[in-house]
C-alpha cells in the first residue's frame, strides 16, 4: 500500500496524472458514500480517482447526529431489513474498522409525565428487540451492554438536568457514538488513498470535465465507470433521479447547561409517534441537541442553516424533560444537514425508509439514499456491479484504528495520536478552545486540508461553536500564510 497522507504535492501530481490515465472508477462526491466507494473499489484492485468540488465531508456527512445507529427506530417503523443491516454495520465499525472513532453511548429515556406506564413498557420492549439485533450482529456484550430499567437516583446521576417532578426512573439502552462524522470521512478517504486511490478535493465535475478550483485549469478524465455519489444533489449528474430530501437541524449547548450529563437524554415529541429529540454529550464539553426531520422544498442550499422556529422546536421539546427550561441564549452553535431520501411514498419524511439503491446504466453508477451507519454496505453493493472480486472492507481497519483512549488526541486520531503530537505545539489554538495547534498542522500535512474552512469546519469542527470558530480563525490563517 502507498502512504495515506493527503498532501498538496500528492494532489498536484495525481491530478496531472488523471489527464493521461484511464481509471476503472471515477467517483464524484467526497462524502461518506463516495469515500466508501473509493476505498471498496481500490481495495479490490480497481484503479480509482475521487473528485470533490469542495472538501471531504463538505455536504451531508458532517451534519449527522454523531450516532452510529443500531436500527431501533427502523424496528419501530417495521423496516426490519434496514434495522438488521444497521446493527451489523454498527458492529463492524465498533469492533473492527473504527473502534477509535465509534464508542458505546448510554441512552436514557426518562419516565416522566410525558411517558405513561404503557409507553414505558413499549420502550423497554423496543430496547429488548434492539438488543436482539445486537446479538444477531455478533456485537459483544462488552462492547454494547444490555438494556435495563433505572431507578430515579441513577437516572438523575446520568442526567443531572432531568426534571424531578413526576420522574419514575428511566429506560437505558446503548448505541454507537461517533466522535466526529467528518473525521470518519477523512479516515475512510485516507485509507482509500493508502490502497492507491487518488483523492482530489476542490475539483469540480461538470458534464465530463474536471476543473481545479484552485488554479482554474481543466481536463477531461478517462474512466470506465463514473460513480455519482453526490447524495441529495444526485439529480445534477443523473437527471430524473427521484429524491425527497429532508432537513435535520441540531443546536449546540454547553454541557454545563444540562449539568454535564454522562448519557444521552431522549425525550418524545408530543403528538408524534416514533419521534424523539436527543441531547447527546460530546467529549469537548458540549451537547448536540437534535433533531428535526422536515421536507425540503425548492432548490437545495449547499450549506443549510437552522431557522429560528426549528431551534425553538428543539429547545421547547427538550425543556419538557428538564428541571430548568432552556433559553435561546443557551445556544452556542447550530448546524443543519439534508438527508438524501429516496422518493416513492407519501407522509412524513421522518417515516421514509433509509434504504439505499444502486443503479448502473451506460457507464454511470448512481448511489442513492442510505445513511451514514450503512455507508460500507452501500459501497459494497455499488462496487459489486463493477467487479467479481469479493469485498474486503469489513476487515480493513481505517487509519488510526489500532488504538483507543479517552485523551483528546487518541479519541480523535487513534494510533496516529503520537504523530499528531509530534508535528506541532500542544497548546490550544486560542484560549479556552479544546483544539491544539498540532491538529491544524496535521490537517494540512496529512489530511488534505487546503483552506481555513477545511481546517476549522471539517478537520477540527471548531465551527460548531460560533465563538470557537471566530477565536481560532487567526491561528488557521497564520498557519496557511506561513506555508504559502
Amino acid at each position: 500500500m502507498s502512504s495515506s497522507y493527503l498532501t498538496a504535492e500528492r494532489r498536484k501530481r495525481e491530478l496531472e496524472e488523471l489527464s493521461s490515465t484511464l481509471v476503472d472508477v471515477l467517483v464524484i462526491g467526497g462524502g461518506v458514500t463516495g469515500c466508501g466507494v473509493a476505498l471498496d473499489a481500490a481495495s479490490r484492485g480497481l484503479s480509482v480517482a475521487l473528485v470533490e468540488k469542495d472538501d471531504l465531508a463538505f455536504g451531508t456527512s458532517r451534519w449527522s447526529s454523531k450516532l452510529v445507529h443500531g436500527g431501533l427506530r427502523y424496528l419501530a417503523t417495521g423496516d426490519v431489513g434496514i434495522a438488521i443491516e444497521s446493527a451489523r454495520e454498527r458492529g463492524i465499525l465498533m469492533t473492527r474498522t473504527a473502534p477509535h472513532l465509534v464508542r458505546p453511548l448510554p441512552m436514557v429515556v426518562p419516565h416522566s409525565r410525558d411517558v405513561s406506564s404503557k409507553d414505558g413498557l413499549l420502550i423497554d420492549a423496543g430496547h429488548r428487540a434492539a438488543d436482539a439485533l445486537r446479538a444477531r450482529s455478533r456485537t459483544p456484550r462488552k462492547v454494547l451492554p444490555g438494556p435495563r430499567r433505572l431507578g430515579v437516583e441513577e437516572t438523575t446521576r446520568l442526567l443531572p438536568g432531568v426534571r424531578r417532578e413526576g420522574l419514575r426512573g428511566g429506560s437505558l439502552n446503548w448505541d454507537g457514538h461517533l466522535e466526529d462524522d467528518a473525521r470518519l470521512v477523512v479516515a475512510i478517504a485516507r485509507t482509500a488513498a493508502a490502497h492507491g486511490a487518488r483523492i482530489l478535493t476542490h475539483v469540480r465535475y461538470d458534464a465530463g470535465v474536471l476543473t481545479d478550483q484552485l488554479t482554474g485549469e481543466s481536463l477531461v478524465p478517462q474512466a470506465k465507470t463514473v460513480v455519482n455519489a453526490t447524495g441529495a444533489w444526485a439529480d445534477q449528474i443523473t437527471p430524473g433521479t427521484k429524491l425527497r430530501p429532508s432537513k435535520g437541524v441540531h443546536v449546540v449547548l454547553s454541557a454545563a447547561t444540562l449539568g454535564h450529563p454522562t448519557a444521552a437524554m431522549t425525550v418524545p415529541v408530543v403528538g408524534q409517534a416514533n419521534r424523539y429529540v436527543f441531547a447527546l454529550p460530546h467529549g469537548d464539553g458540549i451537547v448536540h441537541l437534535g433533531l428535526t426531520d422536515d421536507p425540503v422544498d425548492g432548490p437545495l442550499p449547499e450549506v443549510p442553516k437552522a431557522e429560528e422556529h426549528e431551534i425553538a422546536f428543539l429547545l421547547d421539546t427538550l425543556s419538557r424533560g428538564l428541571e430548568v427550561p432552556l433559553l435561546r441564549s443557551d445556544v452556542i452553535g447550530s448546524f443543519a444537514g439534508v438527508r438524501p431520501l429516496i422518493d416513492g411514498a407519501q407522509g412524513r419524511t421522518a417515516d421514509l425508509s433509509r434504504r439505499h439503491s444502486v443503479t448502473l446504466a451506460d457507464g454511470l453508477l448512481t448511489v442513492l439514499g442510505g445513511k451514514l451507519t450503512t455507508y460500507r454496505k452501500m459501497a459494497e453493493d455499488a462496487v459489486d456491479l463493477l467487479t467479481d472480486v469479493p469485498c474486503r472492507t469489513a476487515e480493513i481497519p481505517l487509519v488510526g484504528a489500532g488504538r483507543t483512549g479517552t485523551d483528546r488526541l487518541t479519541r480523535r486520531y487513534g494510533s496516529e495520536a503520537d504523530h499528531v503530537a509530534q508535528c506541532g505545539p500542544l497548546t490550544p489554538v486560542a484560549d479556552g478552545l479544546p483544539v491544539l495547534q498540532a491538529e491544524l498542522v496535521w490537517g494540512l500535512r496529512a489530511e488534505g486540508a487546503i483552506t481555513v474552512e477545511d481546517l476549522l469546519e471539517r478537520r477540527t469542527r471548531l465551527s460548531l461553536v460560533d465563538a470557537w470558530h471566530e477565536a481560532a480563525r487567526p491561528a488557521a490563517e497564520a498557519l496557511l500564510s506561513a506555508r504559502a
